[in-house]
């Protein structure tokens, strides 16, 4: 099918995420379509610290988690109607990983906000990360200077700003520097 043809029906498929224009990124959350702007700088700043100070962590402990950067595939139910492309993924669960990506909740999700994800990265994935089995989601706010981390697994919710060490629920002995992460 191809998204013209989706767009009459007003309801978007996993074809149409696969039949996109190269380049052209989307999120796909139960028949609607959320099409991604390219992110910025700063954005990217945030995405490789995390991406390296978390790969660090689980590479010097042995772990077994992997890390994965956007752009890359999640699959949170296993119709495929939900879709998305988090900022970071840790999963800690081999046999959730194919050559498509994640199939199933990761253990770990971290979104950064920029102006054009805000209401989806506090609204409908919030929602859909909490009810999909994901352990553990922190949205990173540059705007505001602050990080919300919400435990599913404990069902609790913590708020840092840009000058804390924050703790990973899902590691007994790893937290994260923001200040030391410097963007010019």
């Amino acid at each position: 099918m191809n998204i013209a043809v989706a767009k009459q029906l007003d309801y978007y498929t996993i074809e149409d995420i696969y039949n996109l224009p190269d380049g052209q990124r989307a999120e796909l959350i139960e028949g609607e379509l959320y099409m991604m702007a390219a992110p910025g700088r700063i954005h990217q700043e945030f995405v490789h610290f995390l991406d390296r100070t978390i790969g660090n962590y689980i590479q010097n402990k042995g772990g077994d988690c992997k890390v994965y950067p956007a752009p890359f595939a999640v699959f949170l139910n296993a119709n495929n109607d939900i879709y998305l492309e988090p900022d970071i993924s840790v999963i800690c669960d081999k046999n959730k990983l194919t050559d498509e990506g994640c199939k199933g909740a990761p253990d770990w999700i971290i979104e950064i906000v920029s102006p054009s994800s805000r209401a989806m990265d506090y609204n409908k994935k919030l929602l859909k990360y909490g009810t999909a089995g994901v352990r553990e989601y922190w949205i990173v706010d540059p705007m505001q200077q602050l990080i919300m981390v919400y435990n599913f697994e404990h069902d609790t919710f913590e708020q840092y700003s840009f000058s804390d060490k924050v703790k990973a629920g899902i590691y007994e002995d790893f937290e994260i520097d923001f200040a030391g992460i410097s963007i010019e």
